[in-house]
C-alpha cells in the first residue's frame, strides 16, 4: 500500500528561499510506470504509459510557455525530471515553471503536471505561483508548445492537501481526456523548517475547440 504522506511530498528547504518538491517516487513509479487497473471482473492487470492509443493529441510538443491571464503570469516552462533522492525536480530560479517530463505533455490525454515556486524571494521578488490561490472555477490557462501551439485549459477547482492526505488523483486520473495541474506550496511559513506545510493544487480539463 502507497503511503498518502508519500504521495503528498515534502518540502526541501534552501536558505530563505521558497524552494519545494514532491516526494513521489513511490508513486510515480506504481502509477506512471506500472499502474494498476481494476477490471469489471475484479481482476487486476497492470499496464503501462506507453499503452495508449496514439491519438493526435499525443503529438503536442513539448510545452515551453505557460498563460494565465487572470493573475498576470506569462513564464517559460523549463521540463523537470526526478531528483537523485526521488523527487519531482523544481524550475531554476523564480520565475520559471517546471513540467514534469515523465507524465504527459499538457494537451495530452492524462494529467500534466506543472509546478512552481510560491511566496516572496530573498530580495523581495515574487515567484511565478505567488498568486496561484486567486484563480476561480473557469479562469483559463494557455500553454504554448515548441512548435507554436497553444492548448487552452480551464480551471476545475482547486484544493489544499495537507502532508497526511492521498493525492493520487492529482498524477492520474481513468477519463481518458487531457489534465493539467498546476502545483505550488501554500499555507504559513514555518520558521524552522523553512517550509510551507501545505500544497495547492489547481485542477484543469482540456478545452476543445
Amino acid at each position: 500500500m502507497i503511503s498518502p504522506k508519500a504521495l503528498l511530498g515534502r518540502v526541501v528547504p534552501a536558505t530563505i528561499l521558497v524552494v519545494f518538491t514532491l516526494s513521489l517516487l513511490i508513486v510515480l513509479n506504481h502509477i506512471f510506470k506500472r499502474p494498476t487497473v481494476v477490471g469489471s471482473d475484479s481482476t487486476s492487470q497492470t499496464a503501462t504509459a506507453t499503452d495508449q492509443p496514439k491519438t493526435k493529441a499525443m503529438l503536442i510538443a513539448q510545452p515551453v510557455r505557460i498563460k494565465i491571464p487572470k493573475i498576470g503570469l506569462d513564464a517559460s516552462v523549463e521540463p523537470v525530471g526526478l531528483t537523485t533522492t526521488g523527487d519531482v525536480g523544481v524550475p531554476i530560479g523564480r520565475i520559471n515553471a517546471g513540467w514534469y517530463d515523465r507524465g504527459p505533455r499538457p494537451g495530452e490525454v492524462g494529467d500534466a503536471v506543472v509546478d512552481g515556486h510560491f511566496g516572496w524571494w530573498a530580495d523581495g521578488t515574487p515567484t511565478v505561483f505567488v498568486n496561484l490561490n486567486k484563480l476561480s472555477k473557469g479562469d483559463r490557462i494557455y500553454v504554448k508548445d515548441a512548435k507554436g501551439v497553444t492548448t487552452v485549459f480551464a480551471v476545475r477547482e482547486l484544493k489544499t492537501y495537507s502532508p497526511t492526505q492521498d493525492d493520487r488523483n492529482v498524477f492520474v486520473s481513468r477519463d481518458v481526456k487531457a489534465h493539467l495541474n498546476l502545483i505550488t506550496c501554500v499555507g504559513a511559513w514555518d520558521k524552522v523548517k523553512k517550509s510551507y506545510p501545505d500544497r495547492l493544487v489547481v485542477f484543469t480539463d482540456k478545452l476543445t475547440s
